[in-house]
Formats: structure tokens, sequence, C-alpha cells
């Protein structure tokens, strides 16, 4: 029975080598290109890797020279390396540095600046946050322009409950309507910042002022006279 054993074991294994040496014959060809281009993808991964951490690292270099140029007051070289960044680093650093060339350039003409933060709020290729953070940094730029009310319209959008920016457009929608006298509007923006348990500290701080001030009322600035003021010198001539 054994040696029955032994013998089929035999004539299985001889079965399988020839199947092998069958597939082999015919497919040969494809099973050798089939490796060489498993080891060509391997590689040509690896390659990438190696070359995109390499532009990552150059990006990181001249992103760090830029900010230190328009840190000692040489705009034009650092909105020359900005641009650059934008136009060759990877997504990271060229998104990076269109945030910081709407940032130089409004420096610059608040009016320019506040486009190009438009640029980024339009353009749906990025996140909704960073689309949220250009409209908002663009609506602070035209709050004190000539017709405010469309940065206005654009911070009470930005106001919404679940807006990762709600806290800052409603302090400076707040802080507008108690500019111009709104003291029933500028309380209702107060009242939200205070009743919204994510308020960090410090606007609940500076919050317990501007309530201070809503619960004072409208000014009313006069000219000061002063009393028992001396008549004018008579004129001779």
């Amino acid at each position: 029975m054994a040696e029955n054993n032994e013998f089929i074991r035999e004539v299985d294994e001889d079965y399988r080598r020839d199947q092998i040496a069958k597939i082999w014959k015919r497919y040969n060809a494809l099973i050798i290109t089939g490796a060489i281009l498993l080891v060509a993808g391997v590689g040509g991964y690896n390659y990438w890797r190696h070359a995109e951490r390499t532009r990552a690292e150059a990006a990181s270099e001249q992103f760090d020279r830029a900010n230190r140029l328009a840190k000692d007051g040489k705009a034009e070289e650092a909105d020359r390396d900005f641009a650059a960044i934008r136009a060759e680093a990877p997504g990271g650093y060229a998104l990076l540095a269109r945030f910081r060339l709407a940032a130089e350039a409004a420096k610059r003409d608040a009016a320019a600046g506040a486009q190009a933060y438009d640029g980024l709020a339009n353009d749906t290729g990025i996140g909704d946050s960073l689309r949220d953070l250009a409209r908002l940094r663009a609506a602070l730029l035209r709050l004190d322009g000539t017709d405010p009310n469309p940065a206005l319209t654009s911070l009470q959008g930005l106001a919404a409950p679940t807006n990762a920016f709600r806290h800052t457009a409603r302090e400076m929608l707040g802080l507008t309507a108690l500019k111009r006298g709104d003291i029933e509007g500028a309380g209702r923006w107060f009242d939200q910042i205070s009743a919204d348990a994510e308020t960090p500290q410090g606007l609940r701080q500076r919050v317990e002022v501007y309530e201070a001030l809503v619960a004072g009322g409208p000014v009313t600035v006069t000219e000061a006279k002063p009393e028992n003021a001396a008549p004018p010198p008579p004129i001779t001539r």
C-alpha cells in the first residue's frame, strides 16, 4: 500500500512538472515582460517619491527665503520667489505662495489684495476652509472701503454657526454696527459670540467690553464750549 502511494505521488509530481513546463514554454515571454514591468514600476514609484521629496525640500527652502525677504522689506524679490513657488512647487507650497502673494499685495494696495483673495475664494480646486479664509481676508480688506456692503454680506455668510471663521466674522460685524451707531445690531452679534460655547477665551473677554458699550447706548458728541469765556479783544485801527 505504501509503495502504491509513493508511486502515485511521483506520478503527480511528474505531471505538475510537465504542466509547469508547458505553461512556461507557452507564456514565458509574458511572464518575463510582467516581471520586468513590475520591477520597473517599483523603481519608478521609488524614483517619483524621491523626486517629490527633493522638490518639497527645495520649495521649503525657497519659501523660507521668500518669507525672510518679505520681512526685510524686499517686496519685489519676495514676490518673485513666491511667484516661482506658485508656478513650480508641489501643490501645498504653491497654495501657500498664493496666500502670501495676496497678503503682500494687500500691504501695498488693499483693493489689489482683496482681488487676489477673491481668486483663492473662487478656486473650487482648494478646500472649503481655505476658500472661506480667503473670503474672510478679502472682506476685512474691503470693510474700510467706499462701499463696505459687499464685505458685510460676505461676513454675514461666514458668521454661520458651523463656519470655522464665525468668531472673527461676528466680531467684525458687531464692531462695524457699533461704529455706525447701530446699537441693536451690534448687540445681536455680540450676543451670538457670548452664546457660542466654542468662542475663544480672548474674544469672550473682549465681548464683555463691547457689551458694556452697547449697554451704554448711543453717544452723541457735541462741541465743548468753555464757561465764562472772556470776550474777544477789541479791534483797534
